[in-house]
């Protein structure tokens, strides 16, 4: 069974396979995790989400990481451009970046909270949500060996590692 875990980390800093970014459906990098992705992997991430733009709603994409040490980053698209989300689409971005982590190849995978930033959504239901996600992947055989739950303040951590407990 592969090692999970909780890092309130710089998600653009960690040394994993990939990284997750809870995207927009135009893949656009305005504010947030995209943002910071965008400026941390320089201009090879932003052109590339450019050409693979739009994808819908749960969809999940990849691009090179460019500058940063993560191999690529998985977008998956938790909302239309500044738009809310719901745990239905949480749900199929969790799950769909976890099956582009095992079609890449990935050994490890940083996950973000999904939807929780410009997207507005409850942190707790979202850590509920994507725990079970990744125990449902794990479960039904991943090449993942290491997934992180790689959140930004201590009211995320505790959510994440409250569902981890669960």
């Amino acid at each position: 069974m592969a090692d999970v875990e909780v890092l309130e980390a710089d998600v653009t800093a960690l040394a994993v396979d990939a990284i997750a970014n809870a995207a927009n459906t135009q893949l656009r990098h305005g504010g947030g995790v995209a943002a910071a992705i965008a400026r941390a992997g320089g201009e090879a991430v932003e052109r590339e989400s450019r050409e693979r733009a739009p994808i819908g709603l749960g969809e999940a994409v990849e691009t090179t990481a460019g500058d940063m040490p993560s191999r690529w980053v998985i977008h998956a698209a938790t909302m239309e451009l500044g738009g809310p989300t719901s745990a239905g689409v949480i749900r199929r971005a969790t799950a769909g970046t976890l099956a582009r982590a095992d079609e890449l190849g990935a050994r490890s995978l940083a996950l973000v909270a999904f939807g929780t930033g410009v997207g507005g959504f409850p942190v707790d239901e979202a850590a509920r949500i994507e725990v079970e996600e990744v125990r449902r992947h794990l479960a039904a055989g991943s090449g993942l060996e290491r997934v992180v739950f790689c959140v930004r303040g201590a009211q995320a951590r505790a959510a994440f590692e409250r569902a981890l407990a669960a």
